[in-house]
């Protein structure tokens, strides 16, 4: 193996959040607000918003796709969904999600999918310096 490519385990890994992504945009397009697909499935929102997000989580279909053919895009990937947590941890702990709860919502749903995200780039991290080490 050269340090330009992955390995078979690393691809599916890469290849299974570009599928999740395509889920999560085709849910965020047509407003299905099921739980994992949408982080904060239970909170008020406005439909323009969604099909945004639904546009933006293309780039990360593209990303994850191209990251796991080519492992010189992968260290990227995983950096842009490791700020992606860093962004859902802040979210988690705002006033502003607070504001749009019921009094006594729990955030534990959003900490739950924001740490198995986080999961999965302890996972892709793993994957990736046990791919260099093969280099």
């Amino acid at each position: 193996m050269n340090s330009a490519t992955n390995s078979a385990i690393t691809r599916i890994a890469f290849l299974s959040g570009a599928a999740y992504f395509v889920c999560m945009a085709i849910a965020h397009f047509f407003g299905i607000k099921w739980p994992v697909l949408f982080v904060y499935y239970d909170t008020p929102f406005f439909a323009y918003q969604d099909k945004i997000i639904s546009f933006a989580v293309c780039a990360y279909v593209a990303l994850f796709h191209a990251a796991s053919k080519h492992r010189d895009v992968a260290l990227s990937a995983i950096i842009v969904l490791a700020l992606t947590v860093l962004g859902l941890s802040a979210v988690n702990v705002s006033d502003a999600l607070a504001s749009v709860l019921e009094p006594g919502q729990s955030t534990l749903p959003y900490w739950l999918q924001t740490g198995a995200i986080a999961g999965y780039v302890m996972a892709l991290i793993g994957l990736y310096l046990k791919d260099g080490k093969k280099s």
